[in-house]
């Protein structure tokens, strides 16, 4: 199967919104979030597209390429906006405060992205694993590197790794959606709306920004 998998997806498919391969992605992602779940089949895929599965294999090799393809155009509008972030002329601190409530929103919209990214690095095939560190891994950390170097430097952040801030702020993202069934069993909190997500991100730009800043930083955001 993993002979098969197409490593060369584009992070949008060719044709449009209309395009048959946009609507395998489309339909794929829709189930994902009604299901809370990765667990689709390709018969569930077809059905709900209205596109014959045995088109998946001309699109994206199998199943396992339209997670790829799937992962690439939901991360692909994240990383893009990266670079106009750390290009704008604002503070480190206030670029930290936008990054954090990026990644919580992004993780919003797509609930899903991080069951695909574990899935996609640890249980399917080395060539996909590969893909996502380039597109999505190798990305986000070289930007957050750049963002910590920025704060080090103007004297806004104390001194920070950027693979523990990468693990701490993506584990949290994890955490929220990836944990809210657990946490739903043992406390009754409901699922993950829009006053949670806001509330999340004032909590979690809280907890970072009280440990990274040295106190220069405080009037920068």
């Amino acid at each position: 199967m993993a002979s098969q998998l197409n490593t060369s997806v584009p992070t949008r498919p060719p044709g449009g919104k209309n395009s048959t391969a946009e609507k395998l992605l489309v339909a794929a992602s829709e189930l994902m979030i009604e299901r809370a779940s990765i667990e689709v089949s390709l018969s569930d895929i077809a059905q709900k597209s209205g596109v014959n599965a045995a088109l998946v294999k001309y699109h994206f090799g199998n199943k396992d390429g339209l997670l790829l393809a799937l992962l690439a155009r939901d991360a692909a509008t994240e990383m893009s906006q990266l670079e106009y972030l750390i290009s704008q002329q604002i503070s480190p601190t206030a670029k930290l405060k936008l990054h954090i409530g990026g990644i919580i929103r992004a993780y919003y919209q797509f609930p899903y992205m991080n069951r695909l990214i574990h899935y996609l690095l640890h249980e399917s095939s080395t060539e996909a694993a590969d893909e996502v560190s380039k597109f999505f891994v190798a990305p986000l950390l070289e930007f957050q590197r750049r963002l910590l170097a920025e704060g080090i430097k103007a004297g806004e952040f104390r001194n920070i790794d950027p693979v523990m801030f990468y693990t701490s702020l993506v584990g949290a993202c994890d955490h929220l959606f990836f944990g809210r069934h657990a946490m739903s069993r043992a406390t009754g909190v409901g699922p993950v709306t829009d006053e949670v997500c806001r509330e999340y991100i004032k909590h979690m730009e809280a907890l970072i920004c009280g440990g990274m800043l040295n106190g220069k930083g405080a009037a920068g955001g």
